[in-house]
Order: C-alpha cells, then sequence, then structure tokens
C-alpha cells in the first residue's frame, strides 16, 4: 500500500496526512475550518486552534489519512470498543476500532483504528480505497445478507484481522459490528468473506466472481 505523507508540526501537537489514503471525506474542513483550510498554504495549521480540539476531528476522519501525535500530554488515540463496519452507497467499507490488515502472506500490512477498504475493485493503493469507484460510477447498496453473520452479542471486541486473499476477498477473524442504514447494527464473530473485485452478486460478501473477472490485487 502506497504512502505519501506530510507533516504539520505546532506548538502542541504535530500532525501528518498520508494523501494516498486521503478521499477528501471532508470531516476535518468542516468540523474545524480554523485548522484545516484547503483554500490556504499550508492548508493545515494546527496552532489555529487547540491541540485537543485538532486531535478530536482527526480522531472523526474515516480512512486514517489524518494522524497526530500530543507533545505536551499524553494524549494518543485509542480504539473503540467495538469494530465497526460501515457500509457506504456506491463507495468504500469504512472500518473502525482495533484493526489489522494482513496480506495473504500474513505480513501486517496496516494496524490503525480507521480505515477506507476498496471495494470496486479498481482502487490503485488496493487494499484502501483512492476514490475510484467515483472514476467507474461503480454501484453497491448497502444491504447485507445478516443471516451469513451469526449474531452475538454486543460485548466488548478484541482486535480484528482483515486478511487479504491473494487475487481474492478479504477474510475477516475477530468480533464485529456492521452497519448500514438498511441492516441497522449487527454484530457477529463470522469470518465472513467481503468483496475485493466490485462484481459479486452477493456484496459486501464474496461471491467467487474474482475467479472470472480478472481482478488482482
Amino acid at each position: 500500500m502506497k504512502k505519501k505523507i506530510h507533516t504539520y508540526e505546532g506548538e502542541e501537537i504535530n500532525v501528518t496526512y498520508d494523501l494516498k489514503r486521503c478521499i477528501h471525506a471532508g470531516e476535518c474542513v468542516r468540523g474545524l475550518p480554523e485548522a484545516f483550510d484547503i483554500n490556504k498554504k499550508p492548508w493545515i495549521q494546527p496552532d489555529n486552534a487547540s491541540a485537543d480540539a485538532v486531535a478530536n476531528v482527526i480522531e472523526k476522519c474515516p480512512t486514517g489519512a489524518l494522524q497526530y501525535e500530543m507533545k505536551k500530554n499524553g494524549r494518543s488515540e485509542q480504539p473503540s470498543s467495538r469494530n465497526r463496519i460501515v457500509l457506504r452507497p456506491n463507495g468504500p467499507v469504512y472500518f473502525f476500532g482495533d484493526i489489522e490488515v494482513q496480506d495473504h502472506e500474513g505480513n501486517t500490512v496496516l494496524e490503525d483504528t480507521r480505515f477506507a477498504f476498496c471495494r470496486c475493485g479498481a482502487s490503485s493503493n488496493k487494499p484502501a480505497c483512492d476514490n475510484s469507484h467515483q472514476e467507474i460510477k461503480w454501484k453497491a447498496d448497502i444491504k447485507a445478507d445478516k443471516s451469513k453473520m451469526p449474531e452475538i452479542e454486543d460485548e466488548e471486541h478484541g482486535k480484528l484481522l482483515i486478511k487479504l486473499m491473494k487475487n481474492g476477498p478479504a477474510i475477516l477473524e475477530g468480533s464485529y459490528t456492521m452497519e448500514s442504514a438498511s441492516i441497522g447494527q449487527h454484530t457477529s464473530d463470522k469470518g465472513v468473506a467481503l468483496c475485493r473485485c466490485g462484481g459479486s452478486s452477493t456484496k459486501p460478501f464474496c461471491d467467487g466472481t474474482h475467479k472470472n473477472n480478472g481482478f488482482e490485487g
């Protein structure tokens, strides 16, 4: 997975921005425009707001493109007690929680609390979304067959592994709550396979279409 990281230093907080993971969700510029303003250079000015206010907004960035490091206190971002999988219409899957992405050989690709996962199959930065779904006008609803995910009690979750199969789906390992306007909130620990090629007829789950459509990833 590619990275292009810029660092913005403040008196009390340093902010890093990974251009390759940003899909312009806009939480930063809407949430704290005095510190995040795309019409200014540099567009991130950490000292224009309190360090805690900057950190609060960064933690809302759904892609993980924005990160922070406090310089004068011990605050650091902590994963939530639940791993959340949020389905976006015609777009990525957002992961929130204690997330680890592994490649097909078991190597760790990413550890984070926030991640935008490509499900259209066209990203040039797989497994991360890069907004290619907009360019190809990819379509997908936010439904999910809950029968594929036997429900469990909504207890505290541990680490959620996202295991990438070579030229195939991503297998989940751990507890999670899948969310969308269509299915509400559904908590399971079933190791489902999420489609990465964009062609499945059972989205967000894999149906084997990747074997026939030449998906590489």
